[in-house]
């Protein structure tokens, strides 16, 4: 067998982690709270920006492409790089306030979007910069803890996430029910002035909380041997390129197994993000009239929705850290998924406002394990030299299912579910639950690494 390249020498092996104390997890992922405002306002915002701008429906998944492909390409890469990383910042914090900045300039431009061209470009630049944060931010995470704590602090994650998106998707309700902004009141390219104030909001505090984090979370000191070991291996574009090949070749295999449940689950989500305000002005509503108040207040409706079921990610996020410590994370994940489906599935059957509480539990409980019990399943496998590479690499397995949707849902919602929203929904109910049966699949290996204890 050929030697290996110098990517891929043995690492020297990291010195043992001490437990850290709750309050730490907790002030090191208050910039993931910032990070998920921005994206809470692309979930519940983007679909009606672009149908305020003339695009049309079956548009709308075109429309949404700059997130999975700007994921594709940016994240890898940027995880190889920030395992490679030796400034005096750290090895991680560069990405951060880098992505953050631009993240809060795209805020603050989108609303300003005078034609459905300018909001998607502004959306390409948006999620190639919460791409640069967010893998580096993960493999920090489980750069500063042991392994019977990435549980807890990838489900704080999951809190900070619910905390940001339910905050971004009440801001344009908050607004007009304290009386400082008109629900139906637009600017003159059609976009409500709701709209512009959340952005706003959401631009200082994506780059406050990031710094907060930076500020008063030191990143751990790399040894002289981890520094020796970066400084041996290729550098630049071309050394992450070959790591990540390398990467992938050694993928461990509890990692390829969770694929399919990745593959089902997040083309659910894409579908549901991307058709949810259209589903509520047909069921609520009873339109579909963009211009009209009722399409205007299925958008206010979809942002309470999404603020509704983020407010059960942040009250579940501990709950399932708990759960996952006694059942184990991959039993916790499998009915988190299974109970989102079930909400879905019922959604567009429902008339009344209230009754959509039944659903927001649902898909709250499911998303809170999405973004935290899955990168705790992760984390258990990956050797720590590699963490950045293989979290953006993991990457892949949301990206790729997002793109799929992209491109083959077009079709699927013309031919196949009617150009009716309510169906869209009810598939992503059903890919949800196949999600949750793919989550048997995933078998837990020993770790040909130093050991780890169990989630």
């Amino acid at each position: 067998m050929a030697a290996p390249a110098p990517a891929l020498a043995p690492a020297p092996a990291a010195t043992q982690l001490a437990r850290l104390p709750f309050w730490r997890i907790i002030g090191m992922n208050v910039g993931f709270f910032g990070l998920q405002y921005s994206f809470g306002l692309q979930q519940s915002n983007m679909s009606p920006i672009y149908s305020y701008l003339g695009a049309d429906p079956d548009k709308l998944p075109f429309l949404w492409l700059a997130g999975p492909l700007t994921g594709l390409i940016v994240q890898p890469i940027v995880g190889a790089m920030s395992d490679r990383t030796t400034s005096r910042w750290g090895r991680r914090t560069p990405y951060f306030i880098t992505g953050a900045l631009v993240c809060s300039l795209c805020l603050l431009l989108m609303p300003f979007s005078q034609a459905v061209w300018a909001a998607a470009s502004t959306l390409w630049v948006l999620d190639a910069a919460n791409n640069v944060t967010q893998e580096p931010y993960r493999a920090f995470v489980s750069d500063q803890l042991p392994p019977e704590q990435y549980s807890l602090g990838f489900l704080t994650q999951s809190f900070f996430t619910g905390l940001g998106q339910t905050l971004s998707n009440f801001t344009p309700t908050v607004l007009v029910a304290l009386g400082l902004l008109s629900a139906t009141a637009r600017s003159s390219n059609n976009i409500p002035y709701t709209t512009f104030v959340a952005f706003f909001i959401g631009a200082a505090v994506s780059i406050g909380a990031i710094l907060y984090s930076v500020l008063t979370t030191s990143e751990r000191p790399l040894t002289a041997a981890e520094v020796a070991h970066i400084r041996a291996t290729p550098g630049g574009l071309g050394g992450a390129l070959r790591e990540i090949g390398a990467a992938l070749r050694d993928m461990p295999v509890p990692m390829r197994r969770m694929a399919p449940m990745m593959l089902f689950s997040w083309y659910a989500i894409f579908c549901y993000w991307q058709f949810i305000p259209l589903c509520l002005a047909r069921t609520i509503f009873h339109t579909a009239d963009p211009n009209s108040p009722g399409f205007a207040a299925a958008g206010l409706l979809t942002g309470q929705l999404n603020g509704g079921y983020n407010v059960f990610t942040f009250c579940s996020a501990f709950g399932l850290a708990l759960l996952a410590r006694r059942l184990g994370a991959r039993w916790v994940h499998l009915l988190s998924l299974a109970v989102a489906g079930v909400g879905l599935l019922l959604l567009p059957g429902f008339s009344q406002k209230w009754l959509l509480v039944i659903p927001a539990i649902g898909l709250g409980i499911g998303w809170a394990s999405m973004m935290g019990t899955t990168y705790a399943l992760l984390a258990d496998c990956l050797p720590r030299e590699r963490t950045g590479v293989y979290m953006g690499i993991f990457n892949l397995f949301i990206v790729i299912p997002m793109l799929l949707q992209t491109v083959t849902f077009s079709w699927i919602y013309t031919h196949l579910l009617g150009s009716h929203p309510e169906n869209a929904i009810r598939l992503a109910g059903a890919l949800f639950v196949l999600g949750a049966g793919a989550v048997l699949f995933i078998r837990r290996e020993p770790v040909v690494a130093p050991a780890t204890a169990r989630i």
